[in-house]
């Protein structure tokens, strides 16, 4: 078993680099966790049509959906994701629980469920309640994170609860004023989790067993969501601090390096994006921007050198993505948020976009996809002279904040109110 993991781990870091090198892979089948199989929200993909009619894409079904953020997932015949549970009184007057469901993906229609309770009290809701992180999929088994941070590991076919933990109960975790965002990721044999706690920043939990293979760090953790790379070789896993980048052994939780990056209230939000020419892309808004960090090996140690920051690109809530030397992403906090392209040698604005709102983007068919918070959907074409964008159409109403899922051809979104599934072909 562990060399199967092993294996699969050493799989997914090469398709990660044979997609950002341009090399023709199979259609992705499934959707497992946040950001898609190598989590960077790059998808391979049967084609897609080239425009859409003015009222949108051909659309599947819809439902209703309580509050949340949670992406959605796909595995076989089955999609998942999570959210408040049913019987909200009011935007004001929300239920005390929150619940991880299973659908099927060609109706819509709930599977299973499994609800629990997850107060608001003392929260911040007024981006919305959660649940904001998004779970994880491997072999039988769901991995997922309440706002609280309640812990579950269910069975994916009926949601049996495998085992749980209360993060904040037992470990001390630092829960966000939000609510939990950041999602679990897999390593060999283990779940990692940013937990932020005191000597516990990071968690790895057995997956099979649930008991604590590890705990490490004193270190404050942010909302972003925590990545694997491999840095000339070496597996690391880059956990997002609340003024700083760090790079983890993801075995034992020993830091191998750690570079300043701080934003007002420690919100860095944005998940950190990998090259294959081990350079590692970071953004935030709240007083912070971006940069372009270049890491290496020297003496047996890792080498970080910063190539450069520039404040004019500050990715907010949404996903970026790396298109060979140039990334594209949506810049801004508060105010206008512009589509926006940034030269990965330099650090150079080429081109800015106002056709959507912020934005979440994946990447498929030598496409971006786009969804912003007004719930726009929109297909484009970029380059480094510009976005082309070739159709757009209004889906969503309440606060589109959920990065779309796409298999296949067919495309899951949610807002905080439903969610809809859709045919691009």
């Amino acid at each position: 078993m562990r060399t199967l993991l092993v294996a699969a781990v050493a799989s997914a870091l090469l398709a990660h680099d044979m997609h950002d090198a341009g090399l023709a892979m199979a259609p992705d089948a499934s959707w497992l966790q946040w950001g898609g199989a190598r989590r960077n929200f790059m998808v391979e993909a049967s084609p897609l049509a080239a425009s859409w009619p003015p009222a949108g894409p051909r659309k599947v079904w819809e439902r209703a959906l309580g509050e949340g953020h949670a992406a959605i997932l796909v595995d076989g015949n089955r999609l998942y994701t999570m959210y408040r549970a049913a019987g909200m009184l009011s935007m004001v007057r929300r239920t005390q629980a929150e619940t991880i469901g299973a659908m099927d993906p060609a109706t819509g229609k709930t599977l299973w469920e499994h609800t629990y309770d997850s107060s608001t009290s003392g929260l911040d809701l007024q981006y919305g309640a959660g649940p904001h992180s998004t779970p994880l999929i491997v072999g039988n088994a769901i991995f997922a994170i309440g706002s609280r941070m309640e812990f579950f590991a269910l069975d994916k076919n009926s949601g049996k609860v495998l085992w749980q933990h209360d993060l904040v109960k037992e470990f001390s975790a630092r829960q966000d004023g939000r609510g939990h965002s950041p999602s679990p990721i897999a390593y060999r044999d283990t779940i990692l989790i940013a937990a932020g706690a005191p000597g516990a920043a990071v968690i790895a939990f057995n997956q099979r067993t649930g008991a604590v293979a590890w705990k490490a760090g004193d270190f404050s953790t942010a909302p972003a969501s925590p990545v694997l790379i491999s840095v000339n070789g070496q597996e690391q896993l880059v956990v997002s601090g609340g003024d700083a980048m760090l790079g983890v052994d993801p075995s034992n939780g020993a830091v191998l390096w750690r570079h300043p990056h701080k934003t007002d209230y420690g919100l860095n939000i944005s998940t950190p994006v990998w090259g294959a020419d081990n350079t590692l892309f970071v953004s935030a808004a709240y007083n912070n921007g971006s940069r372009l960090l270049k890491l290496g090996q020297a003496g047996g140690k890792t080498t970080v050198q910063e190539q450069w920051f520039q404040n004019r690109m500050r990715v907010h809530i949404g996903t970026t993505i790396r298109l060979g030397d140039f990334i594209v992403g949506s810049s801004g906090d508060f105010g206008p948020c512009p589509t926006v392209a940034v030269d990965v040698k330099t650090g150079q604005i080429l081109w800015q976009n106002r056709e959507f709102a912020r934005s979440t983007f994946i990447h498929a068919d030598g496409k971006l996809i786009i969804l912003d918070e007004d719930g726009n959907l929109g297909l484009a074409t970029p380059n480094r002279q510009g976005l082309n964008v070739q159709a757009k159409a209004s889906i969503l109403t309440n606060k589109a904040w959920t990065v779309p899922t796409l298999v296949g051809t067919k495309l899951y979104v949610r807002d905080r109110a439903k969610m809809m599934a859709f045919d691009l072909k």
